[in-house]
């Protein structure tokens, strides 16, 4: 059987994020089922505020969005963690994935990086939707922006600050089914589609 390569991210990087909590638990889970997992952090690939003026002066920031690009396209699954802003995803989140549409090779389609891969959405919030309405956000970016094929299985993990034990697993049963169900989809469709 194939080993999919799956990348999980957040779209946080503060210190103690929930939703980087939440990215955590997903890799492990899909580690443990025998994913070949890489854990992105967005801090690691700064990227100025999107402007197409930018773009046109300066091109594309040859290292962070075009290595990100690559990087997502050799993946056969991606979860994302998506923290919810004003019913919508973080600013560093949309800036990340704006610049990434922008990165293509000749001959290429138009948004290369989110055409071959599986994708999966979660979300941790304190308040009691569980980040439901910036998942629906995402969703449409993702899918309607994008072009992306998202599983209907997502994970919303309400009252987060109570919802992770010690060891980083989530203490309510039915989200922790939830978040399971999810990865198994992940995983499955991830094997479909993998390229090795």
């Amino acid at each position: 059987m194939n080993q999919p390569k799956i990348m999980v991210l957040s779209g946080s990087v503060r210190s103690g994020s929930v939703n980087t909590k939440l990215a955590a638990l997903v890799g492990k889970k899909l580690a443990l089922a025998d994913a070949q997992v890489t854990n992105l952090s967005l801090k690691d690939y700064p990227l100025p505020l999107y402007d197409g003026d930018y773009e046109a002066e300066k091109g594309v920031p040859p290292d962070p969005a075009q290595k990100l690009k690559r990087l997502f396209q050799a993946q056969d699954g991606v979860f994302i963690a998506c923290p919810e802003y004003n019913a919508g995803i973080t600013p560093l989140l949309k800036n990340t994935l704006d610049w990434i549409s922008r990165v293509s090779e000749p001959g290429e389609p138009a948004k290369p990086a989110f055409r071959n891969q599986i994708y999966a959405i979660g979300s941790a919030s304190p308040g009691g939707f569980g980040g439901l309405r910036g998942l629906i956000s995402m969703r449409t970016i993702l899918e309607v922006g994008l072009g992306a094929h998202v599983l209907p299985q997502m994970v919303s993990v309400a009252r987060s600050q109570s919802a992770f034990d010690d060891k980083g697993d989530l203490t309510d049963e039915r989200t922790a089914d939830m978040l399971d169900t999810m990865v198994k989809a992940l995983l499955r469709h991830s094997k479909l589609n993998s390229h090795n």
